[in-house]
């Protein structure tokens, strides 16, 4: 095991990095290709439901590959040089670069956009692999159940630091600009790129391989055996109840920066949402210890509400204030249930199989969620406000439907849960 100083450094630098690129990939990609290309809903769907299949057969198949080789440090470092190097090409589709490589007039909006998504696959599959199949695979290795709600609340908090991290760094661009994604997308490509570096020095490589993880076919489809699924009835339990949770959070991400912009007006919503970020990320801290002392039934409720809280106020209120007080609700119940699905999830991965069941947690947290709550969220603005841009081409304005869908997605969690609770309680008092 890593030695604890090591350990939290490793944690902290490699989670915070990691999320910021997934940040910028998850809420300014749909930013880039509607200001530069002026995309349709429809596409931004396409592109974020691409990118959830991609990043979910990525950690299934190099999940199981981590396992078979026993080897973390090498997915790691490597796998971040190479999402580092993906990161930078993206500064190089720009309309001027395209239209005059391949001679195109009219239709170089159409192809920039193919290539983005088509980079976003790209980029998905080396990010996926260092990140949410190495990283998390070596971040249960390295914990247990003293430790891992702690882990787990530091771990669940880095998305909304780094969301305070982009959000800050993105004050300075004007974002309607190509020359401000070219250096966004530099500075990001290079910070990656470090990281990686650093890992190769960092990363302490004491997996050792089992002679049952040796099989690597059999080893990617172990998570879908019946058998498996069988003796692991509560860890799939989790994983459904995680799916339809990132459901609820997908339906409006993809959407929330340009609500925020495009809908609201607020220009200045980096300087009106860093507060909530900060207060949301003390609070996830704090609320991995509540999964650690309470587990999952006592600590899961209260994240939910929080939630779907969160999302009434979003929908019901248009006031900065009341939207300021909406969102951190909703950015608290989303990392706190981040963070208490993450844990227990943990908790019921079987021993020496961390690897094989990665594919099966970004399955739940990101394949399912990433197609089904972006399509929601564009069938809900399907008929949205559209505006005429300056070139002739027509964009939508995301509305406030999209909460309100989130919401009734939350709500059906929240009773699913108090049912499923109820059987199992009953079942237990009968044994």
């Amino acid at each position: 095991m890593t030695n604890k100083k090591n350990f939290w450094l490793i944690l902290v630098i490699f989670s915070l990095v990691g999320q910021v690129a997934w940040v910028v990939e998850n809420m300014y990609f749909n930013v880039f290709i509607y200001e530069m290309f002026n995309a349709s809903a429809e596409q931004i769907s396409l592109m974020v439901a691409l990118s959830a299949v991609s990043a979910t057969l990525t950690t299934l198949f190099m999940g199981a590959l981590s396992d078979k080789l026993g080897k973390r440090k090498v997915f790691m470092a490597g796998g971040y040089i190479a999402w580092g190097i993906t990161i930078l090409a993206f500064s190089l589709i720009r309309k001027d670069i395209i239209g005059g490589f391949f001679g195109l007039s009219s239709a170089v909006t159409s192809v920039c956009i193919t290539l983005v998504i088509i980079m976003d696959v790209v980029m998905t599959f080396f990010g996926s692999t260092a990140n949410d199949a190495a990283f998390n695979a070596w971040l249960t290795d390295e914990t247990d159940s003293s430790n891992r709600g702690k882990a787990e609340g530091v771990n669940a908090m880095m998305p909304l630091v780094a969301i305070l991290v982009v959000f800050g760094g993105f004050m300075s661009f004007d974002l309607s600009i190509q020359s401000s994604w070219t250096l966004i997308f530099a500075i990001l490509g290079v910070l990656v790129i470090i990281i990686g570096v650093l890992g190769f020095f960092l990363i302490e490589e004491k997996t050792q391989k089992v002679s049952e993880n040796s099989n690597y076919f059999a080893n990617i489809f172990y998570g879908f055996r019946p058998k498996v699924i069988k003796e692991n009835k509560m860890l799939y339990f989790c994983l459904i109840a995680f799916a339809v949770f990132g459901i609820s959070i997908q339906i409006f991400m993809p959407y929330l920066i340009l609500y925020y912009t495009e809908s609201l007006k607020m220009d200045n919503y980096v300087l009106i949402m860093a507060p909530a970020i900060i207060l949301a990320s003390v609070f996830t801290l704090f609320y991995g210890r509540v999964y650690d002392k309470f587990k999952f039934e006592k600590s899961v409720f209260p994240a939910l509400l929080t939630l779907i809280l969160g999302y009434v106020l979003l929908y019901f209120f248009r006031n900065t204030a009341l939207v300021f007080i909406g969102s951190l609700l909703m950015m608290c119940g989303y990392l706190a249930g981040m963070a208490v699905f993450g844990a227990v999830i943990r908790d019921n991965t079987p021993p020496k199989k961390a690897g094989m069941f990665q594919g099966l947690r970004i399955f739940a947290q990101v394949l399912i969620p990433g197609i089904i709550g972006p399509f929601i969220g564009a069938g809900v603005l399907k008929n949205a406000e559209q505006i005429i841009n300056n070139d002739g081409t027509t964009s939508f304005i995301p509305n406030e439907n999209i909460f309100l869908s989130a919401l009734i997605v939350a709500v059906i969690l929240v009773v699913l849960l108090i049912f499923l609770f109820y059987f199992k309680k009953k079942k237990e008092i009968k044994k």
